[in-house]
């Protein structure tokens, strides 16, 4: 198994095509990218088999790579536009694995209190909820709404309880017919820092990103259909510095036009290296951008918006 240092297919693809020099498709796994219009491109990752699952450490099942451009400059108008977009996309999963009016629990992983973390319970706050106005004035709704119903679990460091418990709890209970979770993600990439939406029909295990890994939620584990929405807020420092000394290394390559040890040194994943050397002092930091609170408010309207209107 790599240490692919990212929770998105798309990259965990890229990454072992890189390292085993496939010009092919891996056996396992169909791709497809769209481009939306200037500002945002679609990555679609199709896991088919037990030979990509073990290739890319993802579960069959399908991916949904949505990367927005200059988020942290977004207008209304794009915001709007990247949300459409979300909506399109996540209808079309909603549609594969529930009837059109089942019932949808939609759950906001993290905590509130840590802003890279807090994505999930400020999604949830601006969520349009049925489920009680169906339940005590149904008069006022179209007969054909769905009942939504939301949920912000918190997490284990303060709530001592795990999350897939309380889940579990509430589906037992409320018999929901599908899952929508969102939750932060890791990412080997500094520019997809908030600026990037992954889509996944086989669950989610919170904290895998950054090391803290929690019980897996999944229909394996709550019997109902768990679709993820994922959105990277931090990656390691060491793959900051990784990324770094590839940019000095292609400003020296092109001062020296031609470098035969530099053009090997850059072909080399040196985030191994690095991670080593930074790990016996507890140096590798998970790092966020100092825009994350604009970024994380930017994103959490696209992802709120995109989940009413596909719902």
């Amino acid at each position: 198994m790599y240490n692919f240092r990212t929770d998105l297919a798309s990259e965990r693809r890229d990454i072992y095509k890189k390292a085993n020099n496939l010009e092919e498709e891996i056996d396992g796994i169909e791709a497809e990218e769209i481009k939306e219009n200037e500002k945002i491109k679609i990555t679609k990752v199709k896991v088919t088999n037990q030979n990509g699952a073990e290739a890319i450490g993802k579960p069959i099942g399908n991916y949904i790579t949505i990367d927005i451009k200059k988020l942290k400059v977004a207008t209304p108008e794009d915001i709007q536009k990247a949300a459409e977009v979300l909506a399109r996309e996540l209808r079309k999963l909603i549609d594969e694995h529930s009837a059109k009016i089942d019932e949808i629990l939609v759950v906001g992983l993290g905590n509130e209190y840590v802003t890279p973390d807090s994505l999930g319970p400020k999604v949830i706050a601006d969520i349009d909820v049925t489920r009680h106005i169906l339940k005590y004035m149904p008069e006022i709704l179209d007969p054909n709404t769905r009942p939504v119903s939301a949920i912000s679990p918190g997490v284990l460091g303060t709530t001592g309880i795990e999350t897939l418990e309380i889940l579990k709890g509430i589906v037992d209970n409320t018999k929901p017919k599908l899952l929508i979770i969102i939750d932060a993600l890791s990412s080997k990439s500094i520019e997809r820092i908030s600026s990037t939406i992954q889509l996944a029909d086989t669950g989610i295990v919170p904290g895998a990103g950054v090391g803290n890994t929690r019980k897996e939620i999944s229909k394996d584990t709550l019997g109902i259909p768990v679709i993820a929405i994922g959105i990277p807020t931090v990656v390691e420092a060491a793959t900051i510095a990784s990324d770094s000394i590839d940019l000095f290394i292609e400003k020296l390559q092109n001062e020296a036009k031609s470098n035969e040890y530099l053009n090997n040194l850059k072909e080399q994943d040196k985030y191994e290296e690095i991670r080593e050397a930074l790990m016996p002092g507890d140096y590798n930091f998970i790092v966020t951008p100092k825009e994350i609170d604009e970024l994380i408010e930017n994103m959490k309207d696209v992802v709120a918006r995109g989940i009413n209107l596909s719902v």
